[in-house]
């Protein structure tokens, strides 16, 4: 019996100590989701009128100017970036962001996967590591990128991957990341990312919103010197607002997870000390038996 009760009480100083760290890891995640929370939400409605303005620019364009980064061709090589964290203990967010890729390959991308002409670049080691064990080819040239997460990393990226795509090495670049809702939600998005999709007319029946996405836009200097200036910097600030939102995701899906395990911890707590408490009252009982009956045993 007083092994028993050593064994629980250790467990109970266990489930303290790693409470402790469930606590103070929640206390982290909340201080940087919020900092990462307010950098997502200034950014993304400037990298939502940018895209906007970017698949209108496509969808009116006439055929006169040359634009690479927008040019449709049969689908032979795919390129998948996937952006995933560097650190575990965030739920299921990893799992599914992977689960999502996977997905995507094999209803979208199954035929060019048997040839071996899909890729996957990671950003992210969580993703990078789980894509490579699951036999995908996969790059991990920009997996670091959290560890110095700044503009000029992420446009290395997204630049290779407007260069590649430029010279044929893959003919159409998805990416798959999480897009930040609330600290509790996030919603796992396939986006086309290169060709540049079009404006997709969403049926809409008010006449100016049908004005607004047939307008054309007056360009000043020339169009294709513009276009050619602009294109990139937005694919850039696109891949960015991706990397930020995805930032925000695994702090708010890391600070749940945290909260949950600390009430996970709370009520085997709860149960280890009614074991406890039960366990040292039989320890009790017995020794009062014991006496009980050795003093009858004297005295008979």
């Amino acid at each position: 019996m007083p092994g028993q009760l050593k064994e629980v009480r250790n467990r109970i100083k266990s489930v303290q100590s790693t409470q402790q760290i469930t606590k103070a890891m929640k206390m982290v995640s909340a201080a940087k989701l919020r900092r990462a929370q307010d950098a997502i939400i200034q950014m993304r409605p400037y990298a939502q009128k940018l895209q906007e303005m970017l698949s209108n620019i496509v969808s009116n364009s006439d055929g006169s100017v040359n634009m690479k980064l927008a040019a449709e061709r049969p689908v032979n090589k795919v390129l998948i970036i996937l952006v995933t964290s560097d650190r575990g203990l965030c739920g299921g967010y990893n799992a599914n962001l992977v689960k999502l890729a996977k997905q995507a390959i094999a209803d979208k991308y199954s035929e060019q996967q048997s040839k071996g002409n899909v890729e996957v670049w990671g950003i992210g080691k969580k993703g990078t590591e789980a894509m490579m064990r699951a036999g995908f080819k996969t790059s991990e040239a920009y997996k670091d990128i959290f560890l110095q997460l700044s503009f000029e990393n992420v446009q290395k990226a997204a630049a290779a991957a407007m260069d590649a795509f430029v010279k044929g090495e893959y003919d159409v670049v998805e990416l798959v990341y999480s897009q930040f809702k609330n600290a509790a939600t996030q919603e796992y998005k396939l986006e086309r990312f290169l060709p540049i999709p079009k404006a997709v007319n969403s049926g809409a029946t008010n006449a100016s919103a049908k004005l607004s996405k047939k307008a054309d836009f007056i360009f000043e200097p020339g169009k294709e010197e513009l276009i050619a200036e602009l294109m990139p910097k937005i694919l850039n600030t696109q891949l960015f607002k991706a990397v930020l939102d995805a930032n925000a995701s695994e702090h708010g899906a890391r600070m749940t997870a945290m909260d949950k395990a600390s009430d996970n911890a709370n009520e085997l707590l709860r149960s280890l000390r009614i074991s406890y408490n039960r366990a040292r009252q039989a320890a009790i009982t017995t020794e009062l038996t014991e006496i009980v009956s050795g003093a009858a045993a004297l005295n008979g």
